[in-house]
């Protein structure tokens, strides 16, 4: 299994979903407060409210908890505000980490950050320092039920996306950050809202690790996914599959 997102890590982990039920509210609930403090509280107008709201359905996040929490986040006297940040290291191995953070107190953070990669023989470094070894793409997925693999990707090429990979369970939709907007509202006109819209970090070469640095560095991911500050966490990695599901059992 080659590099790292939050939600491949859900899907392999499968079973750690429902006790970090509440934690991923929280996180997604933070994604649309910020959101709503950038632009209008009408996702019609504000597409970062728009993703926002399209990731808390695919956590299967209830209707009324989201609108709550746009009409907690807009209410008078609501102070909430965190400031978008982004960590860039090494894990153990020389794997690339970036950490997509949403903070309210950037010294608490970065001090949380910082333990987490030197716990588990990580180093954080400066902005810039391994984002570098990745490309920043959007990718809007749709399960393979919603169309045919050549009507899905004619779509995405007609949207302004670069392409399309389809398999067994779902299309892939990629497209550059500039684009991102424009494709993923084309591909809804057409295909209904996708599984998943967003913009992400993939890494242009991976670093294959044996079982006891995988060990070491899923460990490090798990403690900064725990900190209700991190978004989104991606690696470099490169772990076989039959090591990957042993550590994941």
């Amino acid at each position: 299994m080659a590099g790292h997102s939050h939600a491949k890590n859900v899907a392999v982990r499968k079973g750690k979903q429902d006790a970090a039920r509440a934690k991923i509210f929280t996180k997604v609930a933070r994604e649309i407060t910020a959101a709503c403090k950038a632009g209008m509280p009408d996702p019609a107008h504000n597409p970062r409210l728009r993703a926002a709201i399209i990731k808390a359905r695919a956590e299967n996040i209830t209707r009324d908890k989201i609108e709550d929490t746009i009409r907690r986040a807009t209410g008078v006297g609501n102070t909430e505000n965190y400031d978008e940040v982004r960590y860039e290291g090494y894990g153990i191995g020389g794997v690339a980490v970036i950490v997509e953070v949403l903070t309210d107190n950037r010294n608490r953070t970065a001090s949380e950050v910082r333990a987490a990669f030197a716990k588990f023989g990580g180093n954080l470094g400066e902005t810039g320092s391994v984002s570098f070894m990745f490309d920043r793409v959007g990718v809007i997925t749709y399960t393979a039920a919603k169309a045919t693999e050549e009507a899905m990707f004619e779509a995405a090429i007609d949207a302004g996306a670069d392409n399309c990979e389809s398999n067994s369970e779902q299309h892939v939709v990629t497209c550059a950050p500039e684009s991102f907007g424009a494709v993923r509202d084309s591909m809804e006109k057409k295909f209904g809202e996708p599984q998943s819209a967003k913009l992400t970090w993939q890494p242009k070469t991976t670093t294959p690790l044996g079982e006891e640095q995988a060990q070491s560095l899923l460990k490090m991911i798990d403690v900064l996914e725990d900190n209700d500050d991190v978004q989104e966490v991606f690696a470099n990695y490169d772990i076989a599959d039959d090591v990957l599901e042993r550590l994941s059992a």
